[in-house]
């Protein structure tokens, strides 16, 4: 009990702590001396709002700042008269001449065209100039434009497949969507859909990505230092923003794949103060062909998945807008054998909602609170003649999200906030009939919640050094009800079983040689306190996530980076170099001898330990010209150790890869023709082999080699793609354009698994 009320101490004292430094941050005043230019970034032609637009004194482009994720921006400077640019890439840049004598609130919007030459800092040369001067390490930001024109397999095109290209991430195995970020498992990987979390990002059992390039607006991964706001996840996070619909006037948007079709509707609710988009796809190869199928044994069987996304947004007033975004996709997979009366349902699927209201408090505090419901599901219902069997799984979280954006002068930008997420877990919960026999297997749901609290300042000293630094704490607590496997406690509804905290300190340095070459370190600690565990060798939909329990412990990491980046040609080329070591914790896999059993909880079988990971990334980019692409090479291991697994040798993780190289090119050929390639590189997945077989008691038994001692042959790819637009300049409301696309150009046969024949029996 004693114990008991020290944690309960400890935890509040934490708490208390960092909310009096929430209070101090928000009390922190700018000097009496600045005025504040501040307002919102859009597209002109269609009223979008552009994140991550640069906003900068001409003059001293030091004194300059960025619109975040809802296109705001704020800047402080000195009374006087100055030259203001405002620039994004791919936007003719907008140059004011404003006399700030007082606090200003402006929008401006920018129309797309050619960058002109008398800017002094383009668009194009401030993002490759943001390369070497800001503190961002192990972050990308990815076009949909640009992903659009590189080659996709069925014509389909991805976003996380296009993720898999750069230095650093690792595919999950041929042609799928999931991916491997510098040594951590897929788990580790946190993927957000207008703030929501996606736990299932995989499309025909993992093939294809459930995100819609036609309604995505901007996608973000961070591979490294990740900033205080996420939390959650020890690899990477992938941030994907919706587009929020054409204020200006109605447009349609669509296209015909082999294996699917899409179409986009968005257009003004209300014009220039409320609009809407809605998004749908989906895919029809085994409806086509329903009567060859007929014809066979397998008459009813089909196959299909579906997405469906929408977004509304209003203006309020000057200070105040909602946002509403809605995610749903399903599989549907449906097997019918009539010869033998058998048959089974597999729909799987994700579904998100988030509600957001944004407010300015002033010119220097952007507010947004948001409230997130998602929901990921499994069943499977299948029998034969009198047998029937049921399964289902599933994650359900509801998320209360409060973050704040303090802008006090050019030199700070600060961030804050509090964050709240009540998980509801169901494992496989299973139940049969045998005739008139009911049989379950009592398995029943789990339930946690989770805090975090944040704060982050990014600090720019001079030209030479800046930091960015921050600070979370998290906490989770496993709900009852809940019996204890120890000692056979109860628990009631919302009693707290077992309770995990931690701080999650998070750096970045950048030290500036020169206005082309910089030196970066960073560190970050982070915690994740759900987790999937799988048997497989790429993520499926039938692997379950747990909560970290009495039995389960948080896993833990701690990163370590440290980089050279410089820019050549009159910042035409990018390069970068980046070393980095993950320490990694409590990390979970099945036992030697599992064999899975749906009458008993996963978390029986489980064994922890250690990882590590390290490795060095090689990136080299062009992004501008008719030839513009990149380079990537990553030179890495990743290995764990289990001490119930044998006896604690450290091995090679399934996804470690010593050699993964990545070339991407886009060539402008005529203005009517693009060329895009691929060419990926990389060395086989380990497996572990099966050796043999031995009788005991009348069973066969079968026995396997070292853990992951055996490698697959080297994996490479060449595709290419021909994307032809008829009338590229036209000023007519409908534009179109036609791709051509060969996935395997040579016809590489790459394993996709392996089985081994056993040796002796």
């Amino acid at each position: 009990m004693a114990d008991d009320r020290f944690s309960y101490m400890a935890t509040n004292f934490r708490l208390s702590f960092l909310i009096s430094v929430l209070t101090i941050c928000i009390s922190f005043q700018t000097r009496a001396q600045d005025v504040t230019l501040s307002g919102y970034v859009k597209d002109a032609s269609s009223g979008e709002t552009l994140i991550g637009a640069n906003v900068l004194n001409v003059e001293r482009p030091i004194e300059g700042t960025a619109t975040n994720a809802y296109g705001f921006y704020s800047l402080s400077v000195k009374p006087g008269r100055y030259k203001i640019q405002f620039s994004y890439l791919g936007f003719k840049d907008l140059i004011l001449d404003l006399d700030l004598t007082s606090n200003k609130t402006l929008d401006v919007e920018l129309g797309e065209g050619v960058i002109m030459d008398e800017v002094v800092i383009s668009a194009e040369e401030e993002e490759k100039r943001d390369h070497v001067q800001s503190t961002k390490m192990g972050v990308v930001k990815l076009p949909v434009e640009n992903i659009k024109k590189l080659p996709s397999l069925f014509g389909e095109v991805d976003v996380l497949k296009t993720i898999q290209l750069l230095p650093g991430v690792m595919s999950s195995g041929e042609g799928s969507a999931g991916f491997y970020v510098r040594g951590g498992g897929p788990d580790q990987n946190l993927i957000l859909l207008d703030e929501a979390v996606v736990y299932n990002a995989g499309h025909m059992l993992g093939f294809f990505s459930v995100f819609n390039g036609d309604a995505i607006k901007n996608t973000t991964l961070i591979k490294g230092n990740m900033p205080a706001q996420y939390g959650g996840r020890l690899s990477s996070v992938v941030d994907i923003q919706m587009k929020e619909g054409n204020e200006k006037h109605f447009a349609a948007e669509g296209g015909i794949g082999l294996i699917s079709s899409r179409l986009t509707l968005e257009g003004p609710i209300v014009k220039n103060k409320s609009s809407f988009i809605v998004s749908a796809r989906r895919t029809y190869v085994l409806d086509l062909a329903q009567p060859f199928i007929d014809d066979t044994d397998f008459a009813g069987t089909n196959y299909y998945f579906y997405d469906l996304n929408a977004k509304l947004n209003y203006r309020l007033s000057p200070k105040d807008r909602l946002y509403f975004s809605t995610y749903f996709g399903r599989d549907v997979l449906t097997f019918r054998q009539p010869t033998r009366a058998f048959y089974f349902d597999l729909p799987y699927g994700n579904a998100t909602a988030t509600l957001r209201w944004n407010h300015l408090f002033s010119d220097k505090l952007f507010f947004n609170l948001s409230a997130i419901y998602n929901d990921y599901d499994l069943s499977f219902n299948g029998g034969q003649e009198d047998v029937e069997f049921r399964l289902f799984s599933g994650v359900r979280d509801y998320n209360l999200k409060l973050d704040f954006d303090y802008y006090p002068n050019t030199r700070h930008r600060i961030k804050f906030g509090a964050h709240y997420t009540y998980h509801k877990m169901t494992p496989n919960t299973a139940s049969a009939t045998v005739g008139d026999v009911d049989f379950e297997n009592g398995i029943n749901p789990k339930y946690a919640d989770e805090y975090g609290l944040y704060i982050s300042d990014d600090i720019r000293f001079n030209d030479a050094l800046s930091i960015s630094l921050g600070m979370r704490y998290s906490l989770f607590s496993q709900l009852g009800p809940y019996t204890s496997k120890f000692d056979g406690s109860q628990y009631n509804r919302f009693d707290r079983v077992v309770t995990y905290d931690g701080f999650e300190p998070r750096l970045s340095v950048k030290y500036a040689v020169s206005e082309d070459l910089s030196f970066k370190a960073g560190l970050a600690q982070t915690n994740q306190y759900i987790h999937l565990v799988s048997n497989s060798n790429s993520t499926l939909p039938t692997d379950l996530w747990v909560p970290s329990s009495e039995v389960v412990q948080p896993q833990r990491s701690w990163q370590y980076a440290v980089g050279v980046f410089k820019n050549f040609l009159d910042n035409n080329i990018e390069t970068s170099i980046e070393l980095y070591y993950k320490d990694l914790n409590s990390q979970i896999d099945y036992q030697e001898d599992y064999v899975q059993d749906i009458s008993r909880e996963d978390e029986d079988y489980f064994v922890f330990g250690e990882g590590r990971a390290y490795g060095a990334e090689f990136f080299l980019r062009k992004s501008s010209g008719k030839l513009n692409g990149w380079l990537g090479y990553t030179l890495s291991r990743s290995e764990r150790s289990f001490p119930d697994i044998e006896e604690g040798r450290w091995y090679p993780a399934v996804h470690d890869r010593t050699h993964d190289l990545s070339l991407v090119m886009n060539y402008a050929l005529h203005p009517k023709w693009d060329f895009g390639m691929t060419f990926v590189y990389g060395t086989g997945r380990n497996f572990t082999p099966y050796e043999g077989f031995f009788v005991i008691e009348e069973e066969l038994n079968a026995f396997y080699g070292p853990r992951n001692s055996q490698r697959l042959d080297d994996y490479h790819r060449l595709d290419w793609a021909l994307t032809f637009t008829p009338n590229p300049d036209s000023k007519k409301s409908f534009k179109s354009s036609w791709t051509l696309s060969v996935y395997n150009m040579y016809n590489r046969k790459n394993p996709f698994s392996c089985i081994t024949m056993p040796q002796q029996i």
